[in-house]
């Protein structure tokens, strides 16, 4: 390899590589992402805004109708309601995980991935059956005489958030964990040694330095909350619909592919505007939970 090649390929210093491989390195990657989601998106927001003709009355329709208006806050809320759940249940698990060794860490892993590996529609059934009026749920409550009757737990916005957060837990609690391992041993240490109780240690160190896990994974939980569709539609009720749902009843029912993708472009830019508020708060390696 001649030295103009190799200067083409790799920095000068000889040891890393030149800005021009790893953009072709990157290529099929962004060749990916333009195909799956750049391309797409770039139809239905020109359907939202030309067709028939070129207007913005879907938007219009969005904003304005007190109906769809209702829909977009219930999905935000939703989305709200599920984020803090999961931090909630998220950090004592990723605080455990951070701290403890060996074969009760691998345990506590497998078991926070594990779900993973599931199907969603499969463990949103599990919860269907669970709140059933003859589940597992109304029979324990039953049974230690908590109530009288069965509850209405199936079709509600509490079965939608709690199913929903299981579901996402695990990306709340792995960048959590991320944050919470990368703390030095030593901060404690001088914590203590300057009289700091575990309390305050947790309070003044543990948890300021786990924040940019919390963000990320509050980002990430979310904004895939914001436009989760099997859950909703299988456990809330028409009363409790959310956006997803909404566009695929225009798609397949209405067959009203102007305002669906209007739905569609609302629901992008909100997540736009919001991941470039987040990027701009906390930078992106912070943000993924890296210590400086």
């Amino acid at each position: 390899m001649n030295s103009g090649s190799r200067s083409l390929f790799w920095h000068s210093d000889g040891r890393r590589l030149s800005g021009f491989t790893t953009l072709l390195l990157l290529s099929p990657f962004f060749a990916i992402i333009a195909f799956v989601f750049v391309y797409p998106i770039g139809q239905l927001l020109y359907i939202s805004f030309f067709e028939p003709r070129p207007t913005l009355d879907n938007y219009a329709r969005v904003v304005t109708n007190p109906v769809y208006a209702r829909v977009l806050v219930r999905t935000v809320w939703t989305a709200v309601l599920v984020t803090g759940l999961c931090v909630v249940l998220g950090f004592p698990v990723a605080y455990y995980m951070s701290r403890a060794r060996g074969a009760v860490a691998a345990l506590v892993g497998v078991c926070v991935i594990l779900p993973l590996w599931s199907s969603v529609l499969v463990r949103t059934a599990a919860w269907s059956f669970l709140f059933q009026r003859e589940g597992l749920v109304n029979s324990g409550l039953m049974a230690v005489g908590l109530t009288s009757e069965p509850l209405k737990l199936l079709y509600t916005q509490s079965a939608v958030v709690i199913a929903m957060a299981h579901v996402l837990l695990p990306f709340m609690i792995l960048p959590i964990y991320g944050a919470l391992r990368s703390i030095p041993n030593d901060y404690m240490r001088a914590a203590a040694v300057l009289g700091a109780t575990r309390f305050r240690t947790f309070i003044e160190v543990i948890l300021p330095l786990s924040l940019p896990g919390i963000a990320s994974g509050s980002l990430l939980v979310f904004l895939t909350a914001l436009g989760f569709f099997i859950t909703p539609a299988l456990l809330g009720s028409p009363q409790e619909l959310m956006i997803a749902t909404l566009v695929s009843q225009q798609i397949r029912e209405v067959l009203d592919w102007p305002f669906a993708s209007a739905l569609v472009g609302v629901l992008t830019l909100f997540v736009t505007l919001l991941a470039l508020i987040f990027s701009k708060t906390l930078r992106f390696d912070r943000l993924m939970g890296a210590q400086q």
